[in-house]
């Protein structure tokens, strides 16, 4: 047996590590959180690792999660042992090849992070309602509960799948085991091929599919034989639980851990157990020891193997004294008598004369923290005569009154483990900062470690909130951590909006990332509540200014090494000089790859950290400060969903809110607009508007991603009403005579991105502190939004005149510098009062709508986009059929409207429903014609016929407008995924209209491959540059000569751009607009504050293309496809080393990367050249029929 190993790493690591060893072909697709599977192998692959048959792994991306099955089938069936990886939909996408793979008797492992289905909300988060509906499928399920079970056991899945021939779901839990970080010893490689059954594998490989061989199978089968032919199987599943305890105890050889399809902990005389899955073993261990060592007698049984489900394997482990179980599912099937494994365990009793009380409870769905202090109500609930049934846990039910009451809080941790807390701002580093630590301190002391990140659901930009711990034992909780010995809070506006002190002990640390680093400064910024606990628990204080610091370095805001550095010199976990060499270690593996300049800087922030420390003596009258509470508003307009539900999400603090608080909203449905009231002021500099310099062009307002800076037009009442500091100038344009003029900045909206000030043409905008601004830009924000919208005065059609529109998209969880959601935005100016828009799973639906944030809004009418989001995969028939519900609703009105001109009824009525019949299909027109129909609704008609048919259109009425309907995703969707759906609903010649955020990589997923990624590009399963050039979408789409379709690029032509929205949504017909994108993934070398910037620079070198191809102009004797980019200028290659994305390949793979960029290059003007012959094509075609 080879020397044990030790290192720290996550779940997913753990698993993709055991795989590679046993997987010659990994067909995959990315999904969260299971991608860093798939992702680790790639990169593992590309750099050489070999697997325990000598060589490197296949690593292939395909379309979709359906797609990935079927190629795992089919090299399955050609011999190749196979694997994949994913979670959640993808697995139920899988579901039709499982049935085939498992009825073929395939020995093939999916790895799976077992998340939430989307059902009412999607939750990328854990629970087993995945695994357990793919239960029925013939495949092995094997659970895990933490990291090293993880490392242990998907061992075992793939040769227990190799000797039983069925294939294996292994799966662990999402996030919470496959997110976590763990200290945990490696198995090695050599111990496992030693254990392998190499005859099974070449029993295996001897009836894959090949000509030399032949046979056939997947046949069709009628009534006489397909039932005899299923049944033939069972001996495989009999014999798998047996073959499966064999391998635990072969892996219990290699590394002394006790593993069998069921394991037992706990009092061996218990009188009350739990039997449960997953990572909440674990804390239901702390719980047991809790407990017994209070003298109650209890256990758990922690499942393995949950299919085949072994009588056998349960009874040898369950103590005879047992009276009562109670069986925990993480998932909830609705309308059974129970959830799938309280069955399987009632199932196994029903025959026994001994059966003792069973019952059945629900916890943990979507990831929901699960505590030591719940499972204790799980005992004391098995303590009653008659324990309460089908009971949740974890949640207060005060509507169905299921849950369990938790009458005492527990810390069932080991004595001497280290608790740490860190808020950060998402992507200022802090996360990556911590994940560093742990693996310092795991991979360098004989100490175990811990991480577990949660995350809200914005971009980057949102809150983070690190829960780290350290120990002298294995360090089995999982769950949050809610007693800290230590808390640091990366962004002092925090202690506004956040309970940030929570749980830190008597006694305990605090680091707060501020710019008042004097007693006096603090004495006046901090919250009074932060004050009273700080005094009245003892509470060591240390402040730093690693804000000023970042900038002086030149890391801006990623302060995560200046704070990294300080909790080492704090937490004295371990030596200081020894923290610093493994920190500047990390940051040369972390960041190398970013260049020497990127190094150098983070070394500085090391050493600055340590020294910046400043000690505050906090002083006793504190504990006498007047109690504020946190992110209060006093604004009593406020809606009471907003203070109730919103409010309380956005404090972290939704876990508190009951059942009752969705009432009414059970579909999952949210209000519009209720980002507006977040203000989370997280900006460290913002824009300020100098009035002498500007120009009003509006460009500033246009490229905001996220609507924080917007032209005001005033007239002379609301001039005379605007406060004292609402600086305007005179309003240029004939159109606005006798009126103002303001540019107005959100303070507390906007994430500092810069790309406004960037984009100026004169510098009337310049960054300054956020601190600042507020005094007086927040309530001049306040005002502005009280300011009539005048855009009616103007040409909404041109890039001045759409800015003066309300936009109907604000404020979203974007990152600063987002290149998608200016489109979206400007999109929602032109169309928002009459727009419908179906959004695929992406980025583009996570900062569109995650809870409690929804960015669309309403104007003062009421009006606004409806939005939806189906699935990833379907979202074109989506949209499609939301332009079919809304056709057939046009229809049955105009048959109304038209039996009403057949009646005798007044002229003038007749003109006004001529007119609409005229006009339904246009957008303004259509407006001007409904406003008219309104206007008449309440008449009478002069007879009973006449006013029914008018009563009935007005029910109908909101559909007097002609409504768009907008189908939005990002290229992952469009040109993979929802390919085959996004051509047939444009080939089906309807007026749907498709916007794609083109960021060339799956964005959401964290930069995957697609077929939009360019040649040479890096992205995750392209380790070493993706090498066949980009699909032309566009291309693809205009073959069909009735869609319209445009690339565009927001940075570099907006013109171009406001003459592709407004001719794509003025068509009758389908249209396809492509929008680039920059990404954080791009990793642009100037920062995303230069985002537009770089749009055009993509367009100047040849590296993106504009153009719009109309049929209309067809239709008129023209050339339909007209070029709008100019001959590239620009060189090619500076382009593609402006970003990380294609400079690093450089590094890593300096023998191919120059070929590569040369073939990058070569594809862009292959594909400018086939523009120019389109372009020029058709004039002389014109030509000659002239």
């Amino acid at each position: 047996m080879v020397a044990k190993q030790w290192k720290t790493m996550d779940g997913n690591t753990a698993a993709a590590h055991v795989s590679y060893a046993f997987t010659e072909v990994a067909a995959i697709y990315p999904i969260t959180p299971s991608s860093p599977m798939a992702e680790e192998i790639d990169e593992w692959a590309a750099h050489g690792l070999k697997n325990i048959f000598g060589r490197t792994v296949d690593v292939v991306e395909l379309q979709s999660e359906a797609g990935a099955a079927g190629a795992v089938h089919g090299s399955l069936s050609a011999g190749s042992l196979t694997t994949t990886f994913t979670a959640s939909q993808g697995l139920l996408l899988m579901l039709p090849n499982m049935y085939k793979i498992a009825g073929e008797l395939l020995p093939g492992v999916f790895d799976v992070t077992a998340r939430a289905v989307a059902g009412h909300a999607l939750s990328i988060f854990g629970d087993h309602s995945d695994v357990t509906a793919c239960r029925a499928t013939g495949f092995g399920f094997l659970a895990s509960g933490s990291v090293q079970e993880v490392m242990d056991l998907t061992g075992v899945a793939h040769l227990a799948s190799i000797k039983a021939s069925i294939p294996f779901v292994n799966f662990f839990d999402g996030f919470r085991t496959s997110h976590e970080i763990q200290k945990v010893e490696v198995m090695n490689y050599d111990d496992l091929a030693k254990i392998v059954d190499w005859d099974a594998i070449k029993r295996f490989k001897a009836r894959g599919l090949n000509p030399e061989r032949p046979y056939q199978k997947g046949t069709a089968q009628n009534p006489d034989i397909y039932f005899q032919a299923k049944e033939a199987a069972n001996r495989f599943y009999t014999d798998l639980p047996d073959i499966v305890e064999g391998y635990m105890q072969e892996i219990k050889k290699i590394t002394g851990r006790e593993y069998h399809p069921f394991n037992y902990y706990g009092a061996p005389d218990a009188d009350r157990i739990i039997v449960l899955m997953g990572s909440a073993c674990m804390a239901a261990e702390e719980t047991v020891d809790y407990l017994n060592a209070r003298g109650e007698k209890v256990g758990v049984i922690a499942v393995h193997l949950y299919r085949p489900f072994s009588a056998k394997y349960f009874f040898n482990v369950l103590p005879n004294s047992v009276k009562k179980i109670a069986v925990l599912d993480r998932t909830k099937e609705q309308g059974a008598l129970g959830e799938p494994l309280y069955e399987d365990v009632c199932t196994l009793f029903y025959d026994r004369a001994d059966r003792p009380v069973i019952v059945g409870g629900r916890y943990g769905l979507g990831s929901k923290d699960t505590t030591p202090a719940q499972i204790k109500a799980v005992f004391d609930n098995l303590k009653a005569d008659e324990p309460r049934n089908h009971f949740t846990i974890g949640i207060v039910d005060d509507v169905t009154h299921t849950s369990l009451e938790v009458n005492e809080n527990i810390n069932a941790a080991p004595e001497g483990t280290i608790r740490c807390k860190f808020w950060g701002l998402g992507s200022d580093g802090t996360v990556g900062a911590n994940k560093n630590s742990i693996k310092i301190i795991g991979d360098n002391t004989d100490m175990y470690a811990q991480g577990y990140f949660a995350y809200d659901s914005k971009k980057s930009g949102g809150v983070t909130i690190s829960h780290l711990r350290f120990g002298k034992k294995p360090i089995r909780s999982t769950y949050l951590i809610d007693e800290a010995d230590f808390i640091a809070c990366h962004k002092q506006e925090y202690v506004y909006l956040y309970d940030v002190l929570a749980g830190l002990k008597k006694g305990g640390t605090f680091l707060l990332n501020t710019q008042w680093t004097t007693l006096e400064e603090l004495e006046k910024n901090l919250p009074g509540n932060v004050k009273k606990y700080l005094a009245e628990n003892e509470i060591e204080l240390y402040v730093l200014n690693g804000i000023d610091l970042g900038m002086e370095i030149g890391l801006g805001n990623r302060i995560n090494m200046i704070m990294q550095s300080a909790f080492f010199k704090l937490a004295k976990v371990i030596p200081l000089d020894d923290a610093v060499k493994y920190m500047k270690d990390a940051i040369l593996e972390t960041y190398g790859l970013k260049g020497e300049k990127i190094v150098e800087m983070n070394y500085k922030a090391v050493d600055a950290g340590i020294g910046a420390l400043i000690k505050i003596d906090v002083p006793a009258s504190w504990k006498n400060a007047e109690e504020s509470c946190c992110s209060c508003s006093k604004d009593s307009d406020r809606p009471d969903f907003i203070k109730n539900v919103c409010d309380v999400i956005n404090r972290q603090e939704g876990d508190k809110l009951p059942v009752s608080a969705f009432l009414g909203r059970e579909d999952g449905s949210f209000p519009s607009g209720t980002s507006a009231y977040e203000k989370r002021g997280v900006a460290v500099n913002i824009p300020e508007w100098l009035k002498d310099k500007c120009i009003q062009c509006n460009q500033c307002a246009m490229v905001c991603p996220h609507a924080a800076i917007r032209p005001v037009l005033l007239d002379e009442e609301e001039k005379k009403n605007a406060p004292a500091t609402f600086a305007t100038v005179e309003a240029k344009g004939k159109e606005f005579a006798g009126l103002s003029f303001r540019m107005q900045v959100s303070s507390l909206d906007c994430l500092g991105c810069g790309n406004c000030v960037d984009i100026c043409p004169v510098s009337a905008l310049e960054m300054k502190p956020l601190a600042s601004q507020t005094e007086a830009e927040v309530p001049n924000w306040d005002y502005s939004v009280t300011v009539t919208d005048k855009s009616h005065l103007t040409n909404k059609s041109t890039v001045k005149g759409s800015q003066f529109s309300q936009p109907l998209f604000e404020f979203s969880g974007a990152c600063a510098g987002c290149g998608e959601t200016p489109y979206a935005k400007l999109i929602t100016q032109l169309y928002g009062d009459r727009m419908l828009i179906a959004n695929a799973t992406g980025c583009s639906s996570i900062w569109g709508g995650s809870a409690p944030s929804m960015p669309y809004t309403k104007n003062v009418k009421g009006q606004g986009p409806a939005w939806g989001n189906s699935l990833f995969e379907d979202n074109a028939e989506y949209g499609y059929g939301m332009y079919l519900s809304v056709k057939n609703s046009v229809k049955a009105l105009a048959e109304s409207v038209r039996k009403l001109l057949d009646l005798d009824i007044p002229a003038d009525v007749k003109a006004v429903f001529e007119e609409w019949l005229e006009n339904k299909k246009d957008g303004d027109k259509s407006k001007v014609a409904a406003e008219k129909v309104y206007a008449i609704l309440d008449k009478d008609l002069g007879n009973a016929e006449a006013n029914a048919l008018l009563a009935k259109i007005a029910e109908s009425k909101d559909y007097l407008v002609k409504k768009s309907v907008w189908i939005f995703g990002g290229d992952g969707w469009a040109y993979d995924i929802g390919f085959g759906g996004l051509d047939h609903v444009l080939a089906s010649g309807e007026d749907v209209n498709v916007f794609v955020f083109d960021t060339e990589v799956y964005s959401n997923t964290g930069g995957q491959s697609s077929k939009a990624t360019p040649t040479a590009a890096v992205a995750k399963f392209a380790a070493s540059g993706k090498r066949v050039k980009k699909k032309d979408l566009g291309h693809i789409a205009m073959t069909y000569g009735y869609v319209y379709v445009a690339q565009v690029a927001m940075g570099a032509d907006k013109n171009q751009l406001m003459k592709a929205i407004t001719e794509a949504e003025a068509y009758n017909g389908p249209s396809l607009i492509i929008g680039y994108a920059p990404c954080i993934n791009h990793g642009i070398k100037v920062g995303m504050g230069k985002s537009q910037a770089q749009e055009k620079k993509a367009v100047e070198a040849g590296y993106w293309h504009l153009y719009r191809f109309n049929p209309l102009l067809k239709e008129a004797g023209k050339n339909p496809f007209v070029l709008d980019s100019k001959e590239p200028k620009a060189d090619f290659k500076e382009f593609l080393m402006s970003e990380v994305r294609y400079a690093s390949l450089a590094k890593s793979f300096p023998d191919i990367a120059e070929s590569l960029f040369e073939k990058a290059a070569e594809d862009a003007k292959d594909r400018y050249e086939s523009y120019k012959q389109l372009a020029e094509m058709g004039k002389e075609a014109v030509k000659t029929e002239a």
